[in-house]
């Protein structure tokens, strides 16, 4: 796998020319990011070698590359999904290939189902912590000269950036709550039961992906921030029925506010 992304990070650095200091990974409708970004390059993923490609509706494909609050920024426009099929170290394999790249700092972001009845449909989360109920990327061998063998993730999300966030968030008049993020495999939207399931064990959303990117990323020593948008709620008397048309028509109407405080927190690095 290192020869892997060695060499496909070398594909884009010859490609590119370009050196990115922060990654962004856009989730489902939230690809409007990169109408932000001075775009300096952009790669489809079936031009990438040992790059997978994004199936799933609102998921462009491309790996973009270029100025974004005033830093140099590479962005996933479409992210891969374990319920696509892939291996979860393919799933993951970018933000490898974005360390090599130089990023010091990693955005995510997602759209996720809301269990906390605190929350409400459109609702920013700015993800503290997670449970992973999907297959844990760091399972096989090591190779010690991308992280350890058995790295802590007691700060698997940036304190730092999370503080930083919520200042900004205060200063602009954008309401954000704080929770537990809650990975599952997908693709089927979760039951009733599953959803109390979710709260029971201390989640406040629930989404299909994040987990594994974070967990890669800190295995690397990369400073996490990410994000959810809350699109559906998963919580007694307020389950109805998802599709995912609805899950993406709720993300890029609160986009906006994403794009905004991630834009100023990038700048504010």
């Amino acid at each position: 796998m290192l020869e892997q992304i060695k060499n496909t990070a070398t594909f884009i650095q010859d490609k590119t020319k370009f050196n990115p200091k922060v990654g962004l990974i856009l989730g489902t409708g939230l690809g409007g990011l990169v109408n932000e970004i001075v775009i300096k390059h952009s790669l489809s993923y079936d031009t990438i070698p040992n790059f997978p490609v994004s199936t799933v509706e609102g998921h462009y494909g491309r790996l973009i590359f270029g100025i974004l609050g005033g830093k140099n920024v590479v962005a996933m426009q479409g992210r891969f999904h374990f319920y696509e099929g892939y291996t979860i170290q393919q799933v993951t394999f970018p933000v490898r290939v974005m360390k090599f790249l130089g990023i010091k700092h990693l955005f995510v972001s997602n759209a996720s189902g809301g269990v906390n009845p605190d929350f409400e449909i459109g609702d920013l989360m700015i993800i503290n912590d997670h449970l992973n109920l999907i297959t844990n990327p760091l399972i096989g061998k090591n190779i010690p000269e991308l992280g350890p063998r058995f790295p802590d993730m007691s700060k698997a999300y940036d304190k730092n950036l999370i503080r930083l966030a919520l200042e900004i968030a205060s200063r602009l008049g954008i309401k954000v709550q704080q929770g537990v993020y809650c990975a599952t495999t997908g693709p089927t939207f979760e039951t009733p039961s599953e959803y109390k399931y979710f709260r029971i064990i201390g989640s406040d959303a629930v989404g299909m992906s994040t987990a594994p990117e974070v967990i890669v990323a800190h295995h690397m020593d990369i400073p996490v921030f990410a994000i959810s948008i809350i699109t559906d709620l998963g919580v007694p008397g307020k389950i109805v029925v998802v599709s995912h048309e609805e899950v993406q028509k709720v993300a890029a109407a609160a986009e906006k506010k994403m794009t905004l405080l991630i834009k100023e927190l990038i700048q504010a690095l």
